[in-house]
C-alpha cells in the first residue's frame, strides 16, 4: 500500500496533511533484507495508476526484484492513513481504503507460485489473508505442506480491524500451524487467541519448528527444535503449486487453544530468551517487521539463535529511530559487532536516531528470500 504519514500528532480529523510513504508487511521486509545485503523478490499485484508507479519504484530503489509484481488496470492501488501515535496507544486511528484493491484480488489462479517457491525462504504475513476470500485461499496453498516448498516464515500480524468475521484469529492459527518459522507478538497472541505468556503460546503452535515470540522492549523468546536444520545450501526449486485453495495443516483439527487435539512437538525444544536494547524511539512503527528482517538475515547466515535475536533486535531498532516504516540498517561488520557483545555490554547498549549511520557493503550475501 502507499501509507500517509501525518504531519503532526492528533486526531485523523485535525491533522492538517500527511507524507506520502510505502507499506505493507511482506514489501517491508523485502526491503530491509535488501538494504541488509541479501537477495530479495517482491510478489504481488498493484494497480495500473500513479500509486502503483510509486510503490513499484520505491521498493525497487531499495535493491529488491519487482519483476513478479502485476499491475492490475481495472483495480486501485491500496492506500491508507495512521496517526503518529504508536498502534497500541489510546488514540490510534489507522484508515484503510484497500477494499477491491489489486492487492485483494490475489489468488492461488492469478499469482505465479512458482516465482513464490524458488526462494530458499518464502515470506508471508496475516495481513495478507485479511484482504479477501481469495488471498486467504492463496494463503491456504503457500502454507500448505509439501514435500521440497521452501522455508515458510509467517508473521501472524492479527489486524483485528481487517477481519470482517470472528473466525480471523482461528484463520491466523490455522495459517501460522503449517509454517516453518513464525513470529507472534505475546500481546497479540493473548488479544488474539486468549493464551498467555510464551509457553502457553507454544503449546498452542507446537508446528514451527522454530517460533519466535516478540515481548516488545523487553525482548524476545525462541522456541527452537532441537532437529531443526536450516540448510545453507540453496533448495531445489519447487515448480508451481497445485492450486488447491482448501489446502490447510489443520483441516480438520480440535481447536489447540481450547486445549483438543494438541499435535505433540517432534523433539525437545531448546529455549532462548535476549533482551532488547534501550532505544530512543522516535516513531514506533515498523519494528515488527524489522525485526523479522533481522531474525531471517542471521537465519541465512547460519547464525546461533542468540545472535538472530540479536540481528533482530538492531534491525528493529533501526526502524524505531526514523519517522518512517523503513530505517537504514546498520552495516553488516556493525550488526556483527554488536551482537557479538557480551551479556554485560549489550545490556548497557543504548541506540538513538543515527546510529546506524554506516555504509552497507553491496554484494555481501548471496541468500535469497521471496515474499509476496
Amino acid at each position: 500500500m502507499v501509507t500517509f504519514l501525518p504531519s503532526r500528532p492528533g486526531r485523523l480529523a485535525d491533522v492538517p496533511s500527511f507524507g506520502r510513504g510505502i507499506g505493507g508487511a511482506e514489501s517491508n521486509v523485502a526491503c530491509a533484507l535488501a538494504a541488509a545485503g541479501h537477495r530479495t523478490r517482491w510478489v504481488g499485484r498493484v494497480g495500473a495508476d500513479g500509486f502503483g508507479d510509486h510503490l513499484v519504484d520505491a521498493v525497487a530503489a531499495y535493491g529488491v526484484d519487482t519483476s513478479a509484481v502485476q499491475r492490475d488496470p481495472h483495480r486501485p492501488t491500496g492506500i491508507y492513513f495512521r496517526t503518529a501515535t504508536d498502534r497500541d496507544a489510546d488514540g490510534f486511528e489507522v484508515v484503510y481504503y484497500r477494499a477491491g484493491s489489486a492487492a485483494s484480488a490475489m489468488s492461488p489462479r492469478n499469482m505465479p507460485l512458482d516465482e513464490l517457491a524458488a526462494g530458499r525462504v518464502l515470506h508471508l504475513s496475516g495481513i495478507t489473508a485479511a484482504l479477501s476470500a481469495d488471498c486467504l485461499a492463496l494463503m491456504r496453498t503457500l502454507t500448505a505442506r509439501r514435500p521440497g516448498r521452501p522455508l515458510v516464515s509467517f508473521d501472524v500480524n492479527h489486524r483485528a480491524n481487517l477481519w470482517r468475521e470472528a473466525e480471523g484469529p482461528r484463520v491466523l492459527l490455522d495459517l501460522a500451524r503449517g509454517a516453518d518459522l513464525v513470529f507472534v507478538g505475546e500481546d497479540e497472541a493473548e488479544t488474539a487467541w486468549g493464551v498467555v505468556g510464551a509457553e502457553a503460546i507454544r503449546e498452542a503452535l507446537p508446528e514451527p519448528s522454530v517460533l519466535v515470540v516478540k515481548q516488545g522492549a523487553a525482548g524476545a523468546v525462541v522456541f527452537e527444535r532441537c532437529a531443526a536444520s536450516f540448510p545453507t545450501p540453496p533448495l531445489p526449486e519447487l515448480r508451481a503449486l497445485p492450486p488447491d485453495p482448501r489446502a490447510s495443516i489443520a483441516d480438520g483439527a480440535e481447536d489447540p487453544v481450547a486445549g483438543r487435539g494438541k499435535k505433540p512437538r517432534s523433539g525437545p525444544d531448546t529455549v532462548a530468551f535476549v533482551p532488547a536494547p534501550r532505544v530512543d524511539v522516535v516513531a514506533p512503527v515498523g519494528a515488527g517487521d524489522a525485526f523479522a528482517a533481522g531474525f531471517l538475515s542471521a537465519t541465512l547466515r547460519g547464525l546461533p539463535v542468540r545472535d538472530r535475536i540479536r540481528h533482530g533486535h538492531l534491525m528493529a531498532a533501526a526502524a524505531l529511530t526514523v519517522p518512517g516504516d523503513l530505517g537504514t540498517p546498520p552495516s553488516r561488520a556493525h550488526a556483527d559487532r554488536l551482537a557479538a557483545l557480551d551479556a554485560d555490554a549489550w545490556g548497557k547498549l543504548r541506540l538513538g536516531p543515527g546510529w546506524t549511520d554506516v555504509t552497507q557493503p553491496k554484494g555481501a550475501a548471496d541468500q535469497e528470500v521471496r515474499t509476496p
